[in-house]
């Protein structure tokens, strides 16, 4: 008849449902972070959180330093602060910041650097990142941290701060003691307790970045490019910096002592730990640990927040993809 519609069995059978599909949004593939964009990221990261949270390291350090074989120097965290203020004034808090500092912008740049490096080789078809290769690449960034910046930088931190229980310090500042120690000591003054440095930094990362990967994965479920709320990240690296606390703390333990002015003491990393469990027991790994964790989850909570805004901003002014 004319002007009937057609019938029904004349109509594309399939153009409802292909049209929905259209629609609907797929999958999308997760964006990359170029390594150049995460240096820059982790280095303001890293410089920015070191000048907020210091104080607490400054702490940790004098607690794992005081050791049980000698009369006890202090009684807690509350009368470390209380002698360091009255003997040195508040900013005695800060002594041995500017080791940490030099070191922290490019400690965070190289982790992760090396980390957006390693991941945007391990992710899979779709630019995802699971968390067991999470924690492979957090220990690679882990190592490679260790061995260019941490060891030589916290041997610094640690001989700074050590220097100044002395009845007569005599480092001036950072470049004046970096100075001494490598005119006393040779470039291998500022690499004492290497191994256990890349144990710590090693151990440290993975956990850190593998919790963070589990987490971010599960926030985000299906869209890998569902963006993260900077409360959500500073969240999770409260959890991943606990993590990390718990898990090695007693190689942090073994690492200050083995880069304080006492470390002639001992042999190797394996001495030093033998010999704190025979002399002060199992109780003295956890040396600093109050201290350790408000710095730390302190500090991963920071940095992660930091370096995933400047991501976000380079995005916007540096085009890799």
């Amino acid at each position: 008849m004319p002007g009937a519609p057609p019938p029904a069995s004349r109509l594309p059978a399939m153009a409802a449902p292909r049209n929905l599909a259209a629609a609907a949004p797929a999958p999308g593939k997760a964006k990359l972070t170029h390594p150049g964009k995460a240096i820059l990221a982790g280095g303001l990261a890293g410089g920015i959180e070191i000048c907020i949270t210091f104080p607490t390291e400054y702490v940790k350090t004098q607690l794992q330093l005081d050791e049980r074989s000698h009369p006890p120097r202090y009684r807690g965290i509350a009368d470390c602060v209380r002698q360091t203020v009255r003997s040195h004034g508040v900013l005695g808090l800060y002594r041995g910041l500017s080791s940490l500092l030099y070191g922290s912008i490019p400690k965070a740049a190289v982790r992760f650097g090396m980390f957006e490096f390693l991941s945007n080789h391990m992710r899979d078809a779709q630019g995802r990142l699971d968390s067991s290769r999470g924690l492979l690449c957090g220990l690679g960034a882990g190592v490679a941290e260790a061995v260019v910046v941490v060891c030589p930088m916290e041997t610094v931190k640690v001989k700074f701060i050590h220097d100044q229980t002395s009845p007569n310090p005599k480092y001036r500042g950072f470049f004046h003691g970096v100075r001494e120690i490598v005119r006393e000591q040779g470039l291998k003054g500022t690499y004492q307790g290497l191994t256990a440095t890349v144990l710590k930094q090693g151990s440290n990362q993975a956990i850190r970045f593998f919790v963070m990967t589990s987490l971010r994965n599960w926030y985000r479920g299906d869209d890998p490019n569902k963006p993260m709320n900077p409360l959500v990240t500073g969240v999770f690296g409260v959890i991943a910096g606990a993590a990390s606390v718990f898990g090695n703390t007693p190689l942090d333990v073994i690492k200050t002592r083995m880069q304080g002015l006492e470390a002639h003491k001992y042999r190797n990393t394996w001495d030093c730990g033998l010999q704190i469990l025979r002399n002060e027991g199992l109780k003295a790994f956890y040396k600093g640990t109050v201290p350790r964790l408000g710095r730390v989850c302190l500090d991963v909570a920071i940095v992660f927040i930091i370096y995933d805004e400047v991501v976000k901003l380079l995005n916007k002014v540096w085009k890799t993809d």
